[in-house]
């Protein structure tokens, strides 16, 4: 459905301005109306595009998880305050800047209007607002503390995604000096060698080994890269393809958790969102079977959901969460002590907290450790190739130095 900008005058003559949702601008003239409120300029500000949008305004306009926790934090702000829901929902869509966000707000307004509740209100919008913020916000209104829950929420997004930085900060210089490593190489073997093969062409004289392998690379480089870019796709696709399948994710996921340095890290980052978001979930309010649903979609680990899918099980049959997690020899064994101990003393949300906190940590410091690890070997690894370039392409030539000698 169409969003319109309007500038119009109140009943008291003040002028406002807004965003209302319509079918078409009469009916938002309408609706306006209705509202006391007198449209001098209306116009339809943002409307779902039904062809491909340019990329690159698509890239900015993307609304992201930060963009989520600030409207929710500034939300739960508002109502603490005393504002109504649907005068802090017009605050909101006046003062974000995000064409995309205050078209998704302005809907969810305009729904709350027409008498759904607003976790209701957030359910098609499922791609801004996750299972774990719906169902949050619906557990707030049935309780009546709808502000906690939305602060809970706010520091919960913001927690997430300030780990989430700081682990790309981290692989940043690393992953930049792979691709530049990779074009480096690209270009000498395509451009630079072919124009030196050509003098050795020349010498009429036998090359060493190191040189006719690297005249060897360079040559299947020149004459048969569109064959191996059509490979490199090919798997690419199949390998996407077969990921997408239940069998495929799931041998992946076997797979991560197996690698070395890599597969512990890949471990605590998912206990450590398991425990983050039950924790929030629990303290919203959410029953614990709920919460667990909502839990295994968020480990991105089929190993992990299935894990929790067997707990989840179990807590039904009347058992504990420790026992059910520490059966499936996945969850480390500190982990479900810390729970059971929180189990026994009724400060489950605490103890998971704590868990969140200890392995987020231990996570941040590791990526760290492993990308100071990684930058001197890829610069080693990127000197022993430059370095294997520049002795075959000198072998020659200190050889025929010999000769004229």
């Amino acid at each position: 459905m169409p969003v319109y900008e309007y500038n119009g005058l109140s009943a008291a003559g003040k002028k406002v301005k807004g965003i209302i949702d319509a079918p078409t601008p009469r009916v938002a003239r309408t609706k306006l109306r209705a509202m006391e409120i007198f449209p001098v300029d209306i116009r339809e500000e943002i409307q779902m595009p039904q062809k491909a949008e340019d990329p690159l305004t698509k890239f900015f306009q993307r609304i992201r998880p930060q963009d989520v926790s600030i409207i929710t934090r500034q939300l739960a702000t508002l109502l603490e305050a005393g504002t109504p829901l649907v005068s802090a929902l017009d605050a909101i869509i006046e003062q974000t800047d995000n064409h995309a966000l205050k078209k998704v707000v302005a809907q969810v307004r305009e729904e709350i209007k027409e008498g759904r509740s607003f976790a209701d209100a957030l359910e098609p919008h499922r791609k801004v607002f996750t299972d774990l913020y719906v169902n949050m916000i619906r557990a707030g209104e049935e309780s009546g503390a709808l502000e906690g829950v939305l602060l809970r929420l706010a520091d919960f997004t913001e927690n997430q995604t300030r780990l989430r930085n700081r682990i790309r900060a981290a692989l940043a210089y690393p992953i930049f000096m792979v691709i530049i490593g990779t074009v480096i190489m690209g270009f000498l073997l395509t451009f630079v060698i072919p124009t030196v093969s050509q003098v050795f062409a020349e010498m009429g004289q036998t090359l060493p080994l190191p040189t006719r392998i690297l005249l060897g690379v360079s040559a299947i480089f020149r004459k048969f890269w569109w064959g191996l870019i059509t490979i490199f796709i090919l798997l690419a696709v199949g390998a996407r393809r077969f990921l997408q399948t239940p069998k495929g994710a799931l041998q992946w996921d076997q797979i991560k958790l197996r690698l070395p340095l890599f597969g512990k890290i890949i471990l605590q980052g998912a206990v450590a969102r398991f425990a983050r978001t039950l924790s929030t979930l629990l303290q919203g309010g959410l029953p614990i079977l709920n919460s667990l649903d909502i839990v295994k979609t968020v480990v991105n680990n089929q190993l992990l959901a299935q894990a929790i899918e067997e707990t989840k099980l179990a807590v039904r049959e009347g058992e504990g969460i420790a026992p059910a997690l520490k059966a499936s020899g996945l969850f480390p064994a500190i982990v479900t002590h810390m729970i059971a101990t929180g189990e026994a003393s009724g400060n489950l949300e605490q103890m998971l907290v704590k868990v969140a906190d200890a392995y987020e940590a231990e996570v941040e410091t590791k990526v760290t450790a492993l990308t100071s690890i990684l930058e001197p070997v890829i610069i080693l690894a990127m000197g022993l190739v430059v370095g294997f370039i520049v002795i075959s392409i000198l072998l020659p030539i200190f050889e025929m130095n010999q000769l004229v000698r």
